[in-house]
């Protein structure tokens, strides 16, 4: 999977333990045990491996931020309003009704 720089360090240094995608059919494949490589955007030269410790199923990113604290999703440094809606622009709200939403629970390799 492609990761913007931004959040491809939040995992890779350990803020981030949620990953969150929209369950399309792709999504829909994933399962705990499996192994998950990442690639920094935009030259996609870097990488590193996770290990799929959970999937949390959600019909929206706002009921999924409800039962997480912004520190597991990202960072920090970033608002739960304004991770919704970068998050928005990749998945609108009609794939997140189509689809439901994927949280990844993830460790390091």
């Amino acid at each position: 999977m492609k990761l913007q720089p931004e959040y491809y360090n939040f995992i890779l240094y350990g803020t981030k333990r949620i990953e969150i995608r929209l369950n399309d059919e792709k999504r829909q494949q994933i399962k705990i045990g499996d192994s998950i490589k990442f690639l920094k955007e935009p030259e996609l030269e870097e990488s590193f491996k996770v290990k799929v410790i959970g999937l949390l199923r959600y019909n929206t990113f706002q009921d999924m931020f409800k039962d997480f604290d912004i520190s597991l999703l990202a960072d920090k440094s970033m608002t739960k309003d304004k991770l919704i809606n970068i998050l928005e622009q990749f998945y609108p709200k009609e794939k997140q009704d189509q689809y439901g939403v994927l949280g990844i629970r993830i460790e390091l390799i």
